[in-house]
């Protein structure tokens, strides 16, 4: 069994630039959690509850500060395997508030796996 969360929105304060830092942006989280048969009981004590999921990652933004996504995805990441213990784990961080000079990106990611 799988469990996804496509396009958190997450505010943060993340990034190189002092504009990033002072103003903060927005932040996609995409998850994905290979949780084997948690859930298949129709208990949510025994699932893993996607809200849960979801307030962890905006708690976890909230209270620390990254100037690399790179850095964001695998704090995320390991949090997320440490306090819900999936089998597999699949995060993808998106910033799409992104503007190399003189081009235009829909968004940079990084996307970091945990067996």
């Amino acid at each position: 069994m799988i469990v996804e969360l496509a396009g958190l929105h997450v505010f943060g304060y993340h990034g190189v630039e002092e504009d990033e830092q002072r103003l903060g942006q927005m932040f996609l989280f995409d998850v994905r959690l290979e949780v084997g048969d948690r859930g298949a009981s129709d208990r949510l004590a025994e699932a893993i509850d996607y809200t849960e999921v979801a307030s962890a990652i905006r708690e976890l933004s909230g209270a620390e500060r990254f100037d690399l996504l790179e850095a964001l995805a695998t704090r995320t990441a390991d949090m997320l395997m440490a306090r819900f213990a999936p089998e597999r784990l699949t995060l993808r961080v998106r910033k799409p508030q992104v503007k190399p000079a003189g081009m235009t990106v829909d968004f940079s990611a990084v996307t970091i796996e945990r067996p």
